[in-house]
């Protein structure tokens, strides 16, 4: 009876021994492994569909490619790896602000929302650089994943531009509507691309066609401007226009603008790039040059945000 006994129980540990040593030998599979891993990203639903207008047909593309070709569209490449997260976060929050706003938006591929570039129109632009400009904002928006940008629990409009004329604008100033984490600060790392200072010469006739104002002559300009020296109001000849629709009116770069005019022509100087409102790319690069990362980037001109990463 006792051998019976201890044959037992070294069956039951010779069986425990080999079950033991087969599941260690599939834990350093690495082909289990890359299929558990697999398996685990699709029931986490990793792929978050939007819909974009692009070249006039609606197509159903994943958040994550989105944000690469719109980061490929709105920032050189050449930019510092932590400004390119900052854009890649900053347009990630704008789709999803639009998307939450209304679930069946579509969104637009211009401007107007923001420019977005296929892989087609990318290697059109890199040529032999886009294997190496592709992986860096690739990586730079992986590294980013699923990040968005929230204030007081809301997703936030994360709106952005070029270079500021040294300080941010006040949201209220351009889109009508005063947002606590869109307000000035002070962007003077921008300096070291000059603000993108332009001088345009213009001839009257064409200035006053353009504001449409019947008129041969520029009897007065009065210019209403905000803290950061940007026009809030112009008035010409009694006809009064917001900054913002002057400057599209005139396409001008900003609404940073001296004025001086003779009898035939009118001088405009202007300082910055963009509406104003937001993160300045050309600062985001700066600061990440100087070592900032790309969440304090983000802290910086969205005031009081947070960085979320839960779709």
């Amino acid at each position: 009876m006792r051998k019976v006994i201890v044959f037992f129980v070294v069956f039951i540990m010779m069986l425990f021994s080999y079950t033991k040593k087969d599941v260690n030998s599939d834990l350093n599979n690495n082909d289990y492994i890359e299929k558990d891993i697999v398996i685990d990203d699709d029931s986490l639903s990793n792929k978050y569909p939007i819909k974009i207008n692009y070249n006039n047909e609606i197509i159903d593309i994943d958040l994550e490619d989105y944000v690469i070709g719109v980061v490929s569209c709105e920032m050189p490449a050449s930019f510092n790896l932590e400004a390119l997260k900052s854009m890649a976060v900053a347009a990630r929050t704008f789709a999803l602000y639009k998307i939450n706003t209304n679930k069946d938006y579509v969104m637009k591929t211009t401007v107007s929302d923001q420019c977005y570039h296929s892989i087609e129109k990318m290697k059109s632009k890199w040529g032999s650089s886009f294997d190496s400009n592709y992986n860096k904002i690739k990586l730079a928006v992986d590294s980013t994943k699923h990040e968005y940008m929230t204030y007081k629990d809301e997703i936030i409009i994360s709106f952005y531009f070029s270079i500021s004329n040294g300080y941010t604008e006040n949201c209220e100033n351009v889109f009508s509507q005063k947002l606590d984490y869109l307000v000035s600060v002070n962007s003077n790392w921008d300096k070291e691309y000059s603000y993108k200072e332009q001088s345009k010469k213009i001839s009257l006739s064409e200035f006053l066609s353009k504001l449409n104002i019947k008129s041969n002559s520029i009897q007065n300009i009065n210019i209403e401007r905000s803290s950061t020296n940007r026009i809030n109001y112009i008035t010409i000849n009694g006809i009064k226009f917001k900054g913002s629709k002057f400057r599209s009116l005139l396409s001008l770069r900003s609404t940073d603008v001296d004025i001086k005019y003779d009898n035939d022509y009118v001088y405009i100087d202007t300082k910055g790039y963009g509406h104003g409102v937001g993160m300045s790319q050309h600062g985001a690069n700066v600061m990440a040059k100087n070592g900032y990362l790309y969440d304090e980037i983000l802290k910086y001109y969205y005031s009081g945000i947070k960085i979320m990463n839960k779709l």
